[in-house]
């Protein structure tokens, strides 16, 4: 297992500036060496704030674009690798409209946006904006490669450590922890006689690696005075067999991730998780990419694995929507349809679901995908089974769904 990021987040007041990112910077560097003197190779160290459209002042445009490059800037004289600004806010609206100018700005700032809450419901209106915003943002690289710095929320609130989904709450500094740990999977499965041995093994597996981490972790919380909030176990995977959450799934005895049984396995993966016991922040579900995941970006291309099954694993595990190649003329009423079911999940299962989609300029369906980055493995363009929606579905107004009530 390895620590994908040590997640420091903090509360800009009206800029990001050198003397609010110090001390957080000398905790991240202690806490990846003391990480790696414990046997964790730790790969990166993120910063994220409160939402960018709350301390941004003047919400414009141009201040938006400034921001972004100057908060680039600032991480990397201290040493973090990226930053998340957050979301872009539905009461603020026009915050939408600056998103991809300021990814278009950047190479190492990752921005997001609430499309829903479990208050306020479905907001439309953010639904078709953050459409938008992907769509522009798939032509700002030619591989469409900048919507991996985007993410549409769901009913996600502060504090997961997993970008893009990240953001900050509150006034006081704080620290979290993002593992890599679909390894502790594909090892808990591999030779594992029966579901009950593999799933206890995993959930041991999980509680010794965070009784570890939490120590060093809550003892650098007491010599810098900042808060550790605690560990997203979602498994999230990387491009190697070894590490593929896909793996693992079918180490446990499905054929192939995306035929029957997959529900299932997924569903068991993540009450092994349920039943671990540690400090929890975040989503701590299963992240099901199939451009970072080995096995997953395999069923993806031999068309066995779609996103109508991603959709469904998250009905009972899953983290939403991660990283998933779409045809590069994908319009923005199909990426709002998309949008819609994950938030309609989202609120009522009552779970944090997130959107990273990827339209590849010049790619059609069954295209092969040719992105040269280490996080990622190739695969082929998937089917955006989708059109626009009409009728009731083309106003503007926020859709309120509350969660499922059980019949007593």
């Amino acid at each position: 297992m390895k620590i994908r990021s040590v997640c420091a987040s903090l509360a800009p007041k009206r800029e990001l500036n050198g003397a609010q990112i110090a001390p957080l910077a000398k905790l991240a560097d202690e806490a990846r060496a003391a990480f790696i003197t414990a046997g964790y190779e730790v790969q990166t160290t993120r910063l994220a704030t409160t939402p960018f459209a709350q301390w941004v002042k003047p919400l414009t445009q141009s201040r938006a674009v400034e921001a972004a490059v100057a908060a680039e800037a600032e991480i990397a004289k201290h040493g973090f690798g990226y930053i998340s600004l957050g979301p872009a806010l539905p009461d603020l609206p026009e915050s939408f409209r600056f998103v991809s100018d300021m990814l278009a700005a950047t190479k190492n700032v990752f921005v997001s946006a609430i499309i829903a809450t479990a208050k306020d419901g479905i907001d439309t209106q953010a639904v078709r904006a953050s459409a938008e915003i992907i769509q522009r943002a798939a032509t700002l690289e030619p591989d469409g490669f900048a919507n991996l710095r985007f993410a549409a929320l769901a009913n996600v609130p502060a504090g997961s450590p997993f970008f893009p989904a990240a953001y900050h709450a509150g006034n006081k500094p704080a620290f979290a922890i993002a593992p890599q740990a679909a390894d502790l999977a594909v090892d808990a499965f591999t030779n594992a006689s029966s579901v009950t041995e593999g799933s206890r093994n995993l959930t041991e597996s999980i509680e010794t690696h965070a009784r570890a981490l939490t120590k060093i972790a809550q003892r650098l919380a007491r010599k810098h005075d900042i808060a550790f909030t605690g560990i997203d176990f979602s498994l999230a995977p990387f491009p190697s067999e070894a590490e593929s959450l896909g793996t693992a799934l079918e180490r446990m005895g499905v054929p192939a991730i995306g035929m029957q049984g997959s529900l299932a396995a997924a569903a068991i993966l993540t009450h092994a998780i349920d039943a671990a016991k540690f400090t929890r922040v975040g989503f701590n579900g299963l992240l099901l990419p199939p451009l970072e995941d080995f096995t997953l970006a395999k069923r993806a291309a031999e068309g066995g694995l779609t996103i109508n099954d991603l959709l469904m694993y998250s009905a009972v595990c899953g983290t939403g929507l991660d990283t998933v190649p779409l045809p590069g003329n994908a319009s923005v009423q199909q990426l709002e349809a998309v949008l819609l079911d994950l938030a309609a999940l989202a609120l009522r299962l009552d779970k944090p679901l997130t959107a990273r989609l990827m339209p590849i300029p010049g790619k059609v369906v069954g295209d092969e995908t040719s992105f040269d980055f280490p996080f990622f493995a190739n695969t082929r363009v998937m089917n955006l089974d989708a059109a626009e929606l009409g009728s009731a579905f083309s106003g503007k107004e926020n859709i309120l769904l509350a969660p499922r009530k059980r019949s007593k």
